[in-house]
C-alpha cells in the first residue's frame, strides 16, 4: 500500500464542515439525499456545498432507489462528480443511470458473508467504482451509516476490473487494520467522524485522515 490511499468522509451539512474535510485530507465529499437520514441535505442545501468544495475534490451524491425525476433535480440543482447508488439498483439500472444522466456512478454493495461477494462481480461490470460496505442488519432503518463493520477477510486479496472503496463502520482507531487485511486503496466513512449523528466533528475528521496517512 502507498500513500496515495484516499478518504472519503460522507454526509457533510455546511460549508465549514466541508472545508474541514478537505483540510483534513479527503479527496471525496459525499452529500447524502436520504430523507430519513441524520445527515440528510436538500438539493437547494448541498448546492452552496458543492459551490465551495475546491476542484479536484470529487463530490458524491448519495441516493438510495432514486428515480430519473429525483435524478434530474438533483443534478440539475447540484453540480456533482459522481452518484453513489446506495438501494436496491439492479446491474441494469446502474447501467442505465450513467447512460442518461453522463455522471460516473459507483455502487455500495453490502456485505456480510461470502454469498455476497457474487454481486460485487457483477456490479463492477457496469459501474465505474465499487463501494465495499457492511449489509446494513435486518431491520436497519438507513442503507449505510451504521457503524458496524464486516468481516474484512472475505474480501482479502480480491480485486475487481475497477477502483473500490472499503466502508463499514471505519474509524481512526480499526482503518490501519482495515487496510492491511483489505488492501484497500480508498476508504469511505460517515459517522466514525461524528460526535453525535449527522454532526461530523474536524478533530475528529483530522485524526482519521493522519492514522490513513500514518498506516501507508
Amino acid at each position: 500500500m502507498s500513500h496515495d490511499t484516499q478518504v472519503k468522509i460522507c454526509g457533510l451539512r455546511s460549508v465549514a464542515v466541508v472545508e474541514a474535510a478537505v483540510a483534513a485530507g479527503a479527496r471525496y465529499v459525499g452529500f447524502n439525499f436520504v430523507a430519513k437520514s441524520p445527515r440528510s441535505v436538500t438539493f437547494e442545501e448541498a448546492a452552496p456545498l458543492a459551490h465551495a468544495t475546491p476542484i479536484g475534490v470529487c463530490k458524491v451524491a448519495l441516493v438510495v432507489n432514486a428515480d430519473d425525476a429525483f435524478l434530474t433535480a438533483l443534478t440539475d440543482t447540484v453540480p456533482l462528480d459522481m452518484l453513489q447508488l446506495h438501494g436496491a439498483e439492479t446491474p441494469a439500472r446502474v447501467a442505465e443511470v450513467r447512460k442518461t444522466f453522463g455522471l460516473p456512478v459507483m455502487k455500495a454493495v453490502g456485505v456480510a458473508g461470502p454469498e455476497d461477494l457474487s454481486a460485487l462481480d457483477d456490479y463492477a461490470r457496469v459501474a465505474d467504482q465499487l463501494l465495499v460496505d457492511t449489509k446494513p442488519p435486518k431491520g436497519a432503518k438507513l442503507e449505510g451509516g451504521n457503524g458496524l463493520t464486516f468481516d474484512w477477510s472475505l474480501i482479502a486479496g480480491r480485486r475487481w476490473a475497477v477502483p473500490w472503496m472499503l466502508a463499514g463502520g471505519l474509524t481512526r482507531d480499526n482503518v490501519a487494520e482495515a487496510l492491511r487485511v483489505t488492501g484497500a486503496r480508498q476508504v469511505d466513512l460517515s459517522s466514525g467522524v461524528e460526535s453525535a449523528p449527522g454532526v461530523k466533528d474536524p478533530a475528529l475528521m483530522a485524526a482519521f485522515c493522519k492514522a490513513v496517512h500514518d498506516a501507508a
